[in-house]
This record gives structure tokens, C-alpha cells and sequence, in this order.
């Protein structure tokens, strides 16, 4: 992998994942930009002790342009984009509209090809090693940025999900504190530990593989299974064989067999619904351990992938309970959807 850096004309850096050693980035970006003002601000909620990014800015940010002018292709035939190269493998830049800024963190945004009518499901193995091993510079680089105490890397795809963009891409947010979801996964691998002696992640994976009716498929060195409690119709949890807490750390066997588990997972989400059907929305997302928190050799690196779809053409709403309580309600047995991640193998 080659990694070159540049900047954009409002000063934001831009940077190139290559897979050719050769590859020459030098591309100017020539558009008359305005250098980023956001109104970023992190708020601490009291009653309930989580914070909460208000962004008002984000309000103008680009919505649905054609694919003619969608932002993240290349810069061709006299159409600039966000991307002043003319082609590119996996390219990563600062959000113009991002969510965290400066002291409050940092938003990136990552184009996994220049295909506008890809999706990630249509990547090689070696694009999709590609995208890892962005992610995983990500993480390097920003656990060194003062402030930044986790890294989430994620992929928003769909409509229904919100997604204003439809170029394939994903985000990076570089959260300056520990996000809720990790806290409370933190507080109950430390419960389970001054319990049981033993890691929470471990006995989890090493149930669903005892039990193997919720496993959707198995590698040498990663296991997909749907989860006992499954919050959402079809979700699945992804989790490397051997424990470690973030992208930085898996070795290289694991890396080489990614793609292959990945890529197969995402085709068969855009299965569930049989024939005919429009892609599955989804977000697809890594659970990473925070930097600086005790117990954070206790964490355990994790992809929960999951889709907002029920059943074809019905949505799970986020409705009283959920939004209300959170407490979830799901439509689906965790078992029966395991069943059909199987029946919808390749």
C-alpha cells in the first residue's frame, strides 16, 4: 500500500490509499473554496451522563445531487470534486460538514473506489484489503491526535439509512470520549471479569460456536453470527478468532482472510429479500477499544453489521419503546435470520 497526503483548497487533507507502489498523487485541487467554519459543540446530557454533537452547520450540507455532480467521484472532463485526481483506489479526506471539529474531534470521509455505481459488495479482495488497511492507518493516525479517545469507522448505505451521498463510502469519526455503546460494553466485561475470572467477549464467540445454530459462516480466523439478543431483524456480529482491541493489532493472517468473510456477508445481506428486490440498507460498523480507558485489553474488536429492513418493503421503526426506553423489540429470531444468512449463501 502506498499513502500519499495533500490538501484540498479550504487547507482540509486529503489522502490517497494506493495498492500500486508507483502511483503519482499530484493532483491540485483548483476550486474556489472558503476555508471550513463549523459550530461544532459537545454537550453533556446530566440525567443521562452521554454527550451530544450539535451541528448546525451540517444543515447545508450536500443533499442528493445528481450523479453528475456527486462530490466524491474523480475530477473529470472539467467537473471538480471533492477528489482533484482523475482516478483513485481508496481515497480519505476531512468532512466539509463534519459532526466533531477541532478540540470536539474530527470527521473523515472514506470513497472505498471511484466507482459511483459500485457498492462495497462489488469490491475485489484486494480493494477491500485496501479499505482495511485504510481503516486501520485511520485508527494509528488519530490515536495520535491530541484529544481523540476512540475511533469509529463506518459505513452508512441505503436511503432508508439517511445516506445523502450514494457514491460507495463510509466515515471515520474521531470521538473526544468514550462513546455510551463502549461504556457500557467496557461495564459488562468488567462485571463478567470480577465474576467469572474470564474475558466476556471470549465466552460470547465461544457460545455461538458451541451452539452454532446462529452462525452464518466461519473462516480460519473469523466467525459471523447473528447474536442471541439480536436488537435488529438481520444483524450480525463479526469478530477475529484470536481477541484484540482494534484494527491496529490483528495480524497478518486475519487481514489476508477479511475480504473473503466481509465481501460474502454483504452479498448475502443483498439476498435476504430474494430476487427483485432493492439492495439492503445497512450500516456496517467497527467496534473498536478506546484508547486510554482500564480495561481496555478486555475489549474486543468487533464489526456489527445490521439493516433496517423486516420483512420486503417494511421498515423497522425506531417507535415508542425503542426511541422512548431503548428498549428493543425485534420482529425476527435471531435463529431463524442465522438460517437465512446460511440459505442465501453464494
Amino acid at each position: 500500500m502506498k499513502k500519499t497526503s495533500t490538501r484540498l483548497a479550504d487547507g482540509r487533507e486529503l489522502l490517497y490509499y494506493d495498492s500500486r507502489g508507483d502511483a503519482v498523487r499530484d493532483a491540485v485541487d483548483t476550486r474556489p473554496l472558503d476555508t471550513v467554519s463549523t459550530t461544532s459543540e459537545i454537550r453533556l446530557d446530566v440525567l443521562l451522563g452521554d454527550s451530544v454533537a450539535i451541528a448546525s452547520h451540517r444543515q447545508a450540507r450536500t443533499y442528493h445531487p445528481p450523479a453528475d455532480e456527486c462530490p466524491l467521484c474523480p475530477s473529470r472532463d472539467g467537473r471538480l470534486a471533492e477528489i482533484p485526481a482523475a482516478d483513485y483506489d481508496v481515497a480519505v479526506f476531512e468532512n466539509r460538514f463534519p459532526s466533531l471539529a477541532g478540540e470536539a474531534g474530527r470527521c473523515e470521509v472514506v470513497c472505498f473506489t471511484s466507482d459511483h455505481d459500485a457498492s462495497f459488495a462489488d469490491l475485489t479482495e484486494e480493494q477491500a484489503g485496501l479499505v482495511l488497511a485504510a481503516w486501520t492507518d485511520r485508527t494509528a493516525d488519530l490515536a495520535d491526535v491530541s484529544g481523540v479517545e476512540q475511533v469509529f469507522c463506518f459505513e452508512n448505505r441505503g436511503a432508508e439509512i439517511g445516506v445523502t451521498l450514494q457514491h460507495p463510502h463510509g466515515q471515520i469519526y474521531g470521538y473526544p470520549f468514550v462513546t455510551p455503546r463502549t461504556a457500557l460494553m467496557l461495564r459488562s466485561a468488567a462485571g463478567h471479569r470480577a465474576v467469572t475470572g474470564r474475558n466476556l467477549f471470549d465466552d460470547v464467540v465461544a457460545r455461538e460456536l458451541a451452539e452454532g445454530v446462529r452462525v452464518v459462516l466461519e473462516g480460519g480466523h473469523w466467525v459471523a453470527f447473528v447474536p442471541y439478543a439480536a436488537h435488529w431483524p438481520y444483524e450480525v456480529h463479526l469478530y477475529p478468532k484470536r481477541r484484540v482491541p482494534d484494527l491496529r493489532a490483528l495480524d497478518g493472517a486475519a487481514r489476508t482472510e477479511f475480504p473473503q468473510i466481509y465481501l460474502e456477508l454483504l452479498r448475502r445481506f443483498d439476498r435476504i429479500f430474494g430476487p427483485g428486490e432493492p439492495p439492503t440498507p445497512y450500516i456496517s460498523a467497527w467496534h473498536q477499544a478506546p484508547f486510554t480507558v482500564d480495561g481496555r485489553d478486555d475489549f474486543a474488536l468487533h464489526l456489527e453489521l445490521f439493516t433496517i429492513r423486516r420483512t420486503p418493503g417494511k421498515l423497522k421503526f425506531l417507535a415508542g419503546s425503542e426511541s422512548g426506553m431503548s428498549v428493543f423489540i425485534n420482529d425476527v429470531p435471531p435463529e431463524a435470520a442465522a438460517e437465512r444468512l446460511r440459505e442465501v449463501a453464494s
